[in-house]
């Protein structure tokens, strides 16, 4: 694993400075999927005696270890992770449950001296809680199923009508997200950067962060992200996703549900599938950079495979400001 680091070193996001320096300070670890988030984590828990919190919308699910890429069982036999397969596929979850349950976990971490080491892909979930959350309206459940029955083009349209603005704040190729977005504006009445400059200014977040964000050159990551692909199915991705056809509203949404769905309807070949899952991942995974430039003020590292993990993990420490022994 090759390592070229940045110069700077990584800055804590800090809400509440009475927090700092009396117990370890939580490390976000982000990144694109294919990066190798969850290994790097485990061996940066190992060396620091840490553990690991999880921050994927879709690993927090049972029943689908291999679909959402979970972290191997060898990983979580070797240090202790939190908020990974625990909730039953069938169920919705939500930011704020997510919140709660990192903040206890993060406590609970802290109170046993070892230090908290957050790792996902959701975006979302990690800027929760480096900036809070927004205080929204409550939802509309007969304007969120009216915006649901939008196209996605309609729905574009309709938010530009409404906040000239908003298109370029968003990932216009992500329905979620310009759905959420009409949402807000039409919920509020204001532009929906107003929603993000209440949530940069809360001061709701109770811990002091540093983090770092892994990066990979783009072949080489979208080379890993195909190899991950072609191993979920290897692994019996197929009839993971046949066994979990009831799964919920937000399970389903995981990257492979929908194309595994229609393999099994005989809407599309064993090679389609694969390819469209590659595809999605590849996408998603750019998407994930972007955010991680843009929202996390951390520092990167940028792996490769020619340095072992001791020479990682020290370059990882230095950006860390965390003395090497």
């Amino acid at each position: 694993m090759n390592v070229v680091r940045n110069a700077q070193s990584a800055p804590s996001l800090r809400n509440n400075p009475s927090t700092s320096n009396t117990r370890p300070r939580p490390i976000i670890v982000s990144g694109p999927t294919g990066v190798g988030k969850s290994s790097f984590a485990a061996a940066l828990a190992v060396r620091l005696g840490g553990e690991v919190i999880g921050a994927d919308a879709f690993q927090i699910y049972a029943g689908l270890p291999i679909l959402t890429a979970q972290p191997s069982p060898e990983l979580q036999a070797l240090v202790p992770h939190h908020l990974i397969g625990f909730l039953d596929f069938r169920e919705s979850f939500d930011v704020a449950r997510y919140l709660r349950l990192a903040h206890a976990a993060i406590e609970d971490i802290q109170s046993r001296n070892r230090t908290p080491i957050i790792t996902g892909g959701t975006g979302l979930y990690l800027k929760s809680l480096t900036h809070g959350l927004a205080h929204l309206p409550a939802v509309d459940p007969i304007l969120r199923e009216t915006i649901a029955s939008l196209s996605l083009p309609t729905a574009i349209e309709k938010l530009a009508s409404l906040d000239a603005e908003a298109p370029g704040q968003i990932d216009l190729c992500n329905p979620v997200r310009v759905r959420r977005a009409l949402e807000i504006v039409l919920t509020t009445g204001q532009p929906l950067a107003k929603a993000r400059e209440q949530w940069n200014s809360t001061s709701s977040t109770t811990f002091e962060f540093s983090g770092l964000t892994l990066l990979r050159p783009r072949e080489e990551l979208h080379s890993r992200i195909q190899c991950n692909v072609e191993s979920l199915f290897e692994c019996g991705v197929v009839e993971e996703v046949r066994l979990a056809h009831e799964a919920g509203l937000t399970a389903s949404k995981a990257i492979g549900y929908r194309e595994i769905q229609a393999l099994l309807r005989g809407e599309a070949t064993l090679t389609e599938c694969r390819e469209a899952i590659i595809i999605a991942t590849r996408q998603y995974a750019k998407r994930q950079i972007t955010w991680c430039r843009t929202q996390l003020p951390f520092p990167t590292l940028n792996l490769s495979k020619d340095l072992g993990e001791k020479e990682t993990l020290d370059s990882a420490m230095a950006l860390l400001n965390i003395p090497t022994k």
